[in-house]
């Protein structure tokens, strides 16, 4: 993917996903989750605070901790290797419910980060609607940001 700048469309972002669960996510490993069509993303901080005397009433603080969390939702579709792996996890648990998905920006940038997956609407709908899949995908540790290359 080349290097863009300016404005860009949404889906111009990429999403792939280890569906193996591993560690390691090798470029085999990864694929995409098909009929995805939104996603929305959390960056939560831990803000420690203190009221120094020196300070004279005024609050110091500093970020020492941070955590992300990706919502991505669509269509349920049988048969996508991503869509499936992402189906097969609503009801696991522990070690069985994490993996690693790596998040291409329109910017050729990428963000790979290990983390549990959390199925949050499995199916459910009127009779005339087309089977959702969402899911959360919450950060467990540092993710590794790659800046695009020239």
């Amino acid at each position: 993917m080349a290097t863009t700048t300016g404005v860009y469309p949404v889906y111009e972002n990429q999403f792939k996903i280890d569906k193996t669960g591993g560690d390691g996510a090798t470029e085999g490993n990864l694929t995409t989750i098909a009929d995805m069509e939104s996603f929305s993303v959390s960056i939560d901080g831990n803000v420690e605070e203190w009221k120094p005397f020196d300070q004279e009433g005024w609050t110091r603080r500093l970020m020492t901790g941070k955590s992300i969390t990706i919502s991505i939702s669509g269509k349920r579709n049988v048969g996508d290797a991503g869509n499936d792996y992402v189906d097969g996890l609503a009801l696991k648990t522990g070690k069985d419910a994490t993996t690693t998905l790596v998040w291409t920006f329109p910017s050729g940038a990428k963000l790979t980060i290990k983390g549990v997956v959390s199925v949050t609407d499995w199916g459910g709908g009127d009779s005339t609607n087309v089977a959702p899949l969402a899911f959360d995908f919450a950060s467990d540790g540092k993710p590794t940001f790659t800046e695009a290359t020239a």
